[in-house]
C-alpha cells in the first residue's frame, strides 16, 4: 500500500507540463517553479509516509493533517482528522495540478518574500524585527532626492575640489552635542570595534564587570573587545564597582577606560557604580582616555516629558568624556548607523584607521541621518517630526481615539464575532533602549470563540501588508501607540473584515 500511494504522486515534469502550473512561467523563473514543486511534493511524500507507517503499527486509522488540503501548515490547517488507508490513497491519487497550484504559488511567494511595508501593532516602538526606527518624512524625502540623481557626497560645491564625505554631518553632530569632532560608521558595534582598535590595540581596556553586556544577535562586548585587539581588564563585581577598582587596575599598559551604559537591561537592588565625572577625572590625572558607549543615543532629555532618566550625548560630552559612541537608529530615530564623537585628539586617529573605510556608511544613510539631525537643531521640531519621539510621547487620549476608530470602522457582525473591545495596556521601547520601562497605552482587544488567538495573529501577519500584533492570555492585542496614521487604521479594519468573512461561523454581509 505504501509504495502504491507514493507512486500515485505526480512527478515534477507532469506538473510543469500541466496547463494550470505552466501559466506560472509567465510570473516566475522556471527554476524557482521547479524548486517550489519539489518542496510541495516532498512535504506530501513525507506526510503520506508518516501516515502509512502509523497505520502499519497501530491499525487502519491515523490522525493528522494532510498538507495538500491544509495550506502547508501556515496557520490554515484543519483539526486533526482520522483517515483510513483507502482515504489516504484516495487523497494521494487526487493530487491534480489544479489542487496543487495554490500550494506551489504559496511556496513561490514565500521564496520571493522580501522586505515590505508592515504595520506594527505590537506596541514595541523600536522593534528590531520590524526595522527599528521609522524615518521622519524629511529623511525619507532626502533619500528619494539622492536616489533620483547625483549628489555632492565627496565634492565641495563652491571649489569643485574633492571633499570629505562626513564634513556636513560632522558639523551637525558637533553643533548638537558640543563635541569637537565626530565620525559615522555602519552601527554602534562598529563604533566600539573601531575606537578600541585605534586607541587600545595591544593595550588593556579597564571595564566594570557589570558593563560586559550582550547586545542583539548574541554579540557580546567582551568578544567585540577581543576582536579589536584590546586586552580586557575586568574590575569590580556584577553589582558593585568603585573608583578604587579602576585606580588599582591602571598599569603602564592601560590604553583606555571604558564605561558601557546598561541600555538594554537593569541591575537593581544592592548596587554601586562610579559617577562619570569621577572616571573622567581619573582618566585626566593619568593621561588615559575615557570612552563611554551610550548605546541608545538620546539627544533629548526625556525626563522633561515624564519618562525615566536616560543619559544624553550632550551631558556626556559636557562631563569631559574623550570618546562617546551611540546608535543612530534607536532613540535618535534615524537610519541604522553609529556615531563616534568627542575630543579631536582622539577622534582624528580613528578617522585615519584603515577599518574606517570598511565600516563607512553610504550616501543614503548620510542623507537620511543629515535630515534627521537637522530636526534636532530645534527640540520642538524633533519632537513633532521624528516618529520614534512622537510615538513615545503620544498622549493616551490620542491612542484611545485610534482604538475607537478601528472598532467603529468594522461592521457590526465582525465587531460581535471577534468581540472587539478597548483595554488598558503597556507599550515598550525595545531595541535596547529604556529597559524595563512600561509606557501606558490603549489596546484593541480581540477575543473570539470563532477563531483562536494564534490563528488570528497568523492571519493578520499574512495580510497585505502584514499586521503584527501580540498575544496575551489567549487574546490578540493591537497596540495603537505604534499604529500611527489613518491609512494603517483603515488597513487593519479591512483585514479584520476579511478574516471574519473567511472564518466559518463569522458571516459578514
Amino acid at each position: 500500500m505504501h509504495q502504491n500511494i507514493l507512486r500515485s504522486i505526480p512527478s515534477v515534469n507532469e506538473l510543469l507540463e500541466s496547463p494550470e502550473i505552466s501559466k506560472l512561467t509567465d510570473l516566475y523563473p522556471r527554476q524557482l517553479i521547479v524548486e517550489a514543486i519539489r518542496e510541495v511534493l516532498e512535504d506530501i511524500r513525507q506526510s503520506l509516509t508518516n501516515r502509512t507507517n502509523i497505520n502499519e503499527k497501530e491499525g487502519t486509522k491515523v490522525a493528522g493533517n494532510f498538507p495538500a488540503l491544509d495550506g502547508r501548515g501556515q496557520g490554515g490547517r484543519v483539526k486533526d482528522t482520522e483517515f483510513s488507508d483507502e482515504e489516504v490513497m484516495s487523497q494521494a491519487t487526487d493530487l491534480s495540478p489544479q489542487k496543487l497550484l495554490p500550494l506551489v504559488q504559496q511556496v513561490l511567494q514565500q521564496k520571493l518574500c522580501g522586505i515590505e511595508h508592515a504595520i506594527n501593532a505590537t506596541g514595541i516602538i523600536l522593534h528590531t524585527g520590524l526595522g527599528r526606527a521609522p524615518l521622519a518624512e524629511e529623511a525619507a524625502k532626502q533619500i528619494q532626492n539622492i536616489l533620483e540623481s547625483f549628489c555632492t557626497l565627496e565634492i565641495e560645491k563652491y571649489s569643485g575640489k574633492r571633499g570629505f564625505r562626513y564634513h556636513n554631518i560632522e558639523q551637525l553632530i558637533c553643533t548638537i552635542t558640543g563635541a569637537e569632532s565626530a565620525l559615522v560608521v555602519n552601527n554602534n558595534a562598529a563604533t566600539v570595534l573601531l575606537a578600541l582598535d585605534t586607541l587600545a590595540r595591544g593595550k588593556e581596556v579597564i571595564i566594570s564587570r557589570s558593563h560586559l553586556v550582550e547586545i542583539g544577535g548574541e554579540f557580546r562586548m567582551p568578544d567585540v573587545m577581543t576582536k579589536s585587539g584590546a586586552i580586557l581588564a575586568e574590575v569590580g563585581t556584577t553589582n558593585k564597582t568603585y573608583l578604587k577598582d579602576y585606580e588599582n587596575a591602571i598599569t603602564e599598559n592601560t590604553g583606555l577606560v571604558l564605561k558601557v551604559h546598561q541600555s538594554n537591561f537593569k541591575i537593581v537592588g544592592f548596587t554601586e557604580t562610579v559617577d562619570l565625572k569621577d572616571l573622567v577625572s581619573l582618566g585626566q590625572s593619568r593621561n588615559i582616555p575615557v570612552m563611554y558607549d551610550l548605546g541608545s543615543g538620546a539627544l533629548i532629555d526625556l525626563q522633561k516629558y515624564g519618562l525615566p532618566y536616560e543619559p544624553t550625548v550632550q551631558e556626556s560630552i559636557k562631563a569631559g568624556v574623550d570618546v562617546v559612541t551611540f546608535s543612530t537608529d534607536k532613540l535618535l530615530g534615524g537610519p541604522q548607523g553609529g556615531i563616534i564623537a568627542g575630543k579631536k585628539k582622539w577622534i582624528e586617529p580613528i578617522k585615519k584607521n584603515p577599518l574606517t573605510r570598511a565600516l563607512r556608511v553610504g550616501k543614503l544613510t548620510i542623507a537620511a541621518l543629515e535630515a534627521t539631525l537637522r530636526l534636532y537643531l530645534e527640540e520642538g521640531l524633533a519632537l513633532k517630526k521624528i516618529p520614534v519621539l512622537k510615538m513615545i510621547l503620544t498622549p493616551l487620549v490620542t491612542i484611545e481615539e485610534r482604538c475607537k476608530k478601528v472598532i467603529n470602522k468594522v461592521g457590526l457582525e465582525t465587531r460581535v464575532c471577534m468581540n472587539l473591545s478597548m483595554v488598558d495596556g503597556f507599550s515598550g521601547m525595545g531595541g535596547g533602549a529604556l529597559p524595563g520601562e512600561n509606557i501606558p497605552t490603549k489596546l484593541v482587544c480581540i477575543h473570539s470563540d470563532k477563531i483562536n488567538a494564534i490563528e488570528l495573529a497568523n492571519k493578520l501577519r499574512n495580510s497585505t501588508p502584514p499586521i503584527f500584533a501580540r498575544i496575551e492570555q489567549d487574546r490578540v492585542h493591537l497596540d495603537m501607540r505604534t499604529v500611527y496614521d489613518d491609512a494603517e487604521i483603515d488597513t487593519i479594519a479591512v483585514a479584520l473584515e476579511k478574516i471574519a468573512g473567511f472564518s466559518g461561523n463569522c458571516v459578514v454581509k
